[in-house]
Order: structure tokens, then sequence, then C-alpha cells
């Protein structure tokens, strides 16, 4: 974990307050968001004063077939040079960890320094990437009597989920339940024991605006979302909705707000439904996207922006990324937490030299689950993905800052039958266990050092 320089009169009052009980200030503190005039007349918020309760997952592509249909608009919206896809802008090159990463003729600046904090109370963030369930997932999941069980995929990671104050984690798949069929690559569709075994894991927000998130039609969403309403209404579904007056997510607790933002590049194409076209939170709305933005900041203390975005199976950003980090940065969006590109991709702090703002990128989280069919050099990629670990307190100004941050490289381990898809931190896992991955039936690549070297490669020291 990076964490911040420490002021000496930050240690000085530290001392002073050794032994002492701290007390937590009153939740009902709006803390140090800014009001403009008349937007809560045109948005809507929902807090909450800590996790009321667990829920969250991710999942996409497959196969030698990739989703690289593009991002179709709505209402005849602009959708040009949006994610890095089939037909989009995908030619400027991001640059690896340690590398100044931005837009071309930007003047943001890549920083590993951030504004001292000091204080006590603090909000840990974490988010996972894509739960991406195949066909062969699916598979070991099911039971003889026809029900589902997803707990062995999480068994060796819900202690690090629980631990945050709110956990994350993609959805790529929607949960349409077994009435609509339960289907892998092309078209997804999962059972809604996927959502029960989420919230068991300790997540609390579902991502949900995926490029697969239109799979199974208007049935899928309105499935999914009654699923989520009827049975977790605590839980929080970003991106996807059945209200265009759904209320903007913050989250709050010791006077700190957090707001939460979901979109993807786009739906492969599918188009949303005719009576639905706010059903899921696309980027190609750029309007929407900064009037979102604006809102949440003048609501909020600090804006998290969780986008579906960027180039499949590339381990860097594409021109794409960057123009939206670009936007998202001038904004004023202070952490972007991606998926998709099923691989991960760097890690990132930009500084705006002039006004002193400061955004965290992880560009890419990769995958927590999958079992593609694709083979060959590559392959192996698929199965290391990351867990963001991002803690959030006051600094010496009074706002809400990044306190610290880091990664925890993450594998996902293959055996064939019931309960044999799980993952492990890449700490826990060993070469006798890579050998065993039957990933490495698809790339003879794969193995504990190449995990190792992978992330080296993309994250540098960061994640040690």
């Amino acid at each position: 974990m990076h964490r911040t320089k420490i002021s000496i009169a930050t240690i000085a009052i530290l001392l002073c307050m050794a032994g002492c009980a701290a007390s937590k200030p009153n939740s009902a503190d709006s803390g140090s968001a800014s009001k403009t005039a008349n937007v809560t007349e045109q948005y809507g918020t929902v807090e909450t004063t800590g996790p009321a309760g667990q829920g969250g997952v991710s999942a996409d592509t497959d196969a030698t077939g990739q989703d690289v249909s593009g991002g179709a608009g709505v209402n005849g919206q602009d959708v040009s040079g949006e994610a890095g896809v089939n037909g989009q802008d995908v030619s400027g090159e991001a640059g690896v960890a340690g590398q100044d990463n931005v837009s071309a003729g930007s003047d943001l600046a890549g920083s590993g320094e951030l504004t001292p904090q000091e204080s006590e109370h603090e909000i840990t963030l974490l988010m996972v990437g894509d739960i991406l369930l195949h066909t062969p997932v699916e598979k070991s999941a099911k039971r003889e009597d026809g029900s589902y069980k997803y707990d062995a995929i999480f068994e060796n990671t819900k202690d690090l989920i629980e631990a945050a104050d709110l956990a994350l984690v993609n959805q790529e798949v929607i949960l349409g339940g077994t009435e609509l069929g339960i289907s892998g690559y092309p078209r997804f569709n999962a059972p809604y024991e996927v959502g029960t075994d989420l919230v068991e894991a300790g997540f609390d927000v579902i991502c949900h605006a995926t490029n697969h998130a239109m799979d199974q039609g208007r049935d899928g969403v309105v499935n999914c979302l009654s699923f989520w309403e009827n049975n977790y209404p605590e839980i929080q579904v970003l991106g996807l909705h059945d209200n265009p007056d759904d209320p903007l997510y913050i989250y709050e607790k010791d006077g700190m707000k957090i707001a939460f933002l979901n979109y993807t590049y786009g739906t492969n194409g599918i188009a949303l439904p005719a009576d639905m076209p706010y059903a899921v939170d696309l980027l190609s709305n750029k309007n929407k996207v900064i009037a979102d933005i604006q809102y949440a900041e003048s609501v909020a203390d600090f804006t998290v922006v969780c986008p579906h975005w960027g180039t499949e199976y590339r381990l860097t950003a594409d021109a794409s990324q960057e123009k939206w980090t670009k936007l998202f940065f001038e904004n004023g969006v202070d952490l972007i937490l991606g998926t998709h590109p099923h691989v991960i991709e760097p890690i990132e702090l930009l500084t705006d030299e002039e006004t002193g703002h400061s955004m965290l990128v992880y560009y890419s989280l990769g995958n927590f689950v999958n079992w593609t069919s694709s083979s060959g050099n590559g392959t192996a990629n698929r199965m290391v993905g990351g867990m963001a670990q991002v803690t959030l307190s006051r600094d010496e100004n009074g706002e809400v800052a990044i306190a610290d941050y880091g990664v925890t490289a993450l594998v996902c381990h293959l055996t064939p039958g019931q309960d044999g898809v799980t993952t492990y931190p890449l700490s826990a896992y060993n070469e006798e266990l890579a050998a065993d991955n039957k990933i490495r039936s698809q790339d003879p690549n794969f193995s504990y050092l190449y995990c190792v070297d992978l992330c080296n490669e993309v994250w540098g020291e960061l994640w040690k």
C-alpha cells in the first residue's frame, strides 16, 4: 500500500491522543460538500451510514469470439471514440506502471505523493473485477437438484472482502434467472444464486453497467433488478435502472460522503428497450455523464467512477480510456475503478500541478473469475486479477482525500468437478497449485512465476 507522508504536526497530535479513546463524529455531518443552485431539483440522492448488507460480482467474454461489436448508442446519441473495441479508437498507447500515462496534449502529470492525512477517521474501499461466468464456471456451481452455489469461488478471498467498509464488484453477467435459461458466451445469463453468494461473500455494491447488460433483453434487466429489490434492498446496484429517477448513490461514514457512478461503453450492439432508454448507464451519453459527475461533486466530498471500458486482453490503457480519464479528471472525479479488458492494466495517480487536484486510476482490475475456452499465448493473462484497496480520510485542509492505496494480486484457479473454481490471493498461491490449474492445457505458459512476472510488468512495486 502507498501511505501518504504524515506531517510532524500530525505526529504530535497523535502522540497527545495516545491512550485516549477516539470518538466518532456524528454521521449526520454533511462534511465539506458544497451545494450548487437547483441541483437537488434535478437529481435525488440515496445515502447510507454504513454497509447495511453485502453483495456484488462481475463477468464477461469468452473463447475465440471476443466481444468486439462495439457499444451502440441510444436515441441517436454519438458513440464515436468510445471504448477500444471494433471500429473504435485504440491508437493511443498508455504507459506501464511507474510512467506518465495521460492523453496526448494533456497537462496532467503522474505523481507518487498524496496530500498528508490528519484525520483518524477512515473509509476503506475495495473493488474486484469481472465475475465472468463461462459455462464451465456455471457447471462447477450446479447441484444435483438443479440449484446453484457459488460460495467456493469466494472462500479464499472472503475475509479480505468483508474487512472493507464498502466492497464493490463488477457483475459482468446479468442475473436473469433460470426462467430465461442459464447460458455462457456470447449472450450470458446467470441464476439468482450468484447474487446471494455475492452478498454472503461480503460485497455491498454491484456494478451492472457492462457490455453484457442487455444479453437477455428487457426481461433480463427487469428480472435482475427485481431480484435485488425483493431480496436484498440494502445492496446498492449501479449502472442498471428500471426507473429514470433512480437517485445517486452516496455512501456516508464519519461525516464523509462518497458518490459512486458506473457506466459502460456499450451493450454489444443490442439496443436499449424503447420504453426503458435509461436501462443502462452509457458513456456514449457524454452530456449526461458530465452532468452526473458535476452533481456528484456538488453533493458529496469524493467522487468514484466505475467505467466499463478499454480493449479486451490489452495490458495498457487505450486511446479511449485516456480520453475519458482526461474528461473525468477535468470534471473533478477523484477515483476511477475500471473493468472490461479481462486482464490487469496499470494504476496511476494524476495530479494537476495548478490546482493540486489528484485522481487515482485503476485502468483495469481484470477478471475475478473466468474459464475461457480460448487457448494459446496470452490466455494465461486472464487468470490474473486485481483487488483495489483504497483508504479515504480528511486531509489537513478538511477535504476527503486518498490516504493510502494499493492492489492485491489475485489468481483464478480452475479444476474440474463441483466447486472446482475458486480465486486465491496470489500471495497464497504456489507452483504446486499452478501445476494443477486446468488453464495450463489451454496455455502451457501459465505458472505461479508467470503470474508474478505479469504483476511486476503491469504494476511494478505497487502490488508487493
